[in-house]
């Protein structure tokens, strides 16, 4: 068994036993993350003095002179089309909360080598000091010309809306909340498959989301936009409807395009008949009210590490059963999304990343299972090479279609 850690110092050591071991020697993870997990790596080479030359003065001075002159030139002859921001103030750090803004490196470290892992897109790791929506919106503004494309990760609800959307607005570059929307985009995608399994369309199933927060959110505008037959989402008060006082504005807006059926009472009330359960939001649901659902439901229970329903109470009531973990079939994992999303955008050097984009990422992830559709397998694996090209492939062609591409 691994010592117990007490104190730990700034070099990656600890005292313990009255002496010091590193974290590395008893933790794989410490050992892992030593020296950061990323580096930067030129793609031209400086052999000597004429590739210096080149690569920076004098000959860097006429590429600056032309950009100048023509400011698109910027997408040509700088990686400015080729990467992504990842930006985070370290307040909704995984599970772990708000941790601050340098705990939150090592998760935006391990997001950017995801996207260059899935995706083949360059990302940075942007950790701010700072929580303010004013000063988050006015230093991504005053940092966005060095990129092409922003990705919001790990902003704590409700802030993270105002703050992607005032984004949205003043910058000509895909900004994306990867905690709504690629959350949103993966749970379309296993929902249509596990509903093509059984034979039913969306327009026919009614789903109860747990979870009100930036997730959430997403994933029932997604699935209103795509045509699910109602969706009621629900928080820790119950479930968010019209006639309740105590909703914050995101939930008031959320209240009048969901629950037709108006739905009241807690989420267990809710469950009873529902096709589908999908949770986002780390509570336990009694196994009785998972019971209370329609026949051959679907649960998608996705918080990690402990799901809302544990799988093996889920099928026992659920003809598909889907979570956030790796250790299960139909993992939902974020990963299947927002690489290609970027990379599809990028491509195109779209302005902006549009519902339909996202909708033909979801149906272009959905239909990489093809004829292999089955119980355990409605959703790809992350490792599965079909998955970043043919999610690329849609996004591209979606913005062209809508639009926002700009070649």
């Amino acid at each position: 068994m691994a010592a117990e850690i007490v104190n730990p110092r700034s070099d990656g050591s600890t005292e313990q036993d009255g002496g010091a071991e590193p974290l590395d020697s008893f933790d794989p993870a410490f050992a892992l993350h030593r020296g950061g997990k990323m580096a930067v790596q030129a793609t031209v080479p400086v052999r000597d003095k004429d590739d210096l030359s080149l690569a920076y003065t004098p000959g860097v001075a006429r590429v600056c002179t032309a950009i100048a002159e023509q400011p698109e030139l910027v997408h040509d002859y700088t990686w400015k089309s080729s990467v992504v921001a990842v930006v985070t103030d370290g307040t909704a750090v995984l599970g772990l909360g708000d941790i601050g803004p340098e705990a939150s490196l090592p998760v935006m470290e391990g997001k950017a080598i995801l996207f260059k892992q899935f995706g083949g897109v360059d990302a940075v790791p942007i950790a701010l000091d700072c929580t303010g929506v004013d000063e988050i919106v006015e230093t991504v503004v005053r940092l966005a010309p060095s990129f092409g494309g922003v990705n919001l990760e790990d902003i704590s609800a409700p802030r993270c809306f105002e703050i992607e959307r005032r984004l949205q607005e003043r910058l000509d570059i895909p900004v994306f909340h990867d905690d709504q929307h690629g959350t949103a985009v993966v749970t379309l995608a296993a929902l249509r498959n596990a509903a093509r399994l059984s034979g039913r369309a969306l327009g026919e199933l009614r789903a109860v989301i747990s979870g009100a927060g930036a997730a959430g959110v997403a994933i029932a505008k997604m699935l209103v936009e795509a045509g699910i037959g109602d969706v009621a989402v629900a928080d820790r008060k119950g479930v968010v409807s019209t006639d309740r006082e105590d909703l914050t504005q995101v939930k008031r807006e959320l209240a009048e395009f969901t629950n037709k059926a108006g739905v009241t009472g807690s989420l267990e009330d809710a469950l009873s008949g529902a096709d589908v359960f999908i949770g986002v939001s780390g509570g336990t649901v009694a196994e009785s009210a998972v019971a209370s659902m329609a026949e051959g439901a679907f649960v998608f229970a996705m918080a990690n590490p402990n799901p809302e329903v544990h799988p093996d109470v889920a099928r026992k009531y659920a003809s598909v059963v889907a979570t956030g973990r790796s250790d299960f079939p139909n993992q939902i994992n974020n990963v299947l999304a927002f690489p290609g999303i970027f990379a599809g955008a990028l491509q195109v050097r779209a302005s902006r990343i549009t519902e339909g984009m996202k909708i033909a990422a979801a149906e272009a992830l959905a239909g990489v299972v093809g004829d292999d559709l089955a119980a355990d397998y409605v959703i790809p694996s992350p490792f599965d090479e079909r998955v970043a090209p043919a999610v690329t492939a849609a996004v591209a062609a979606a913005a062209r279609a809508e639009g926002v591409a700009r070649r």
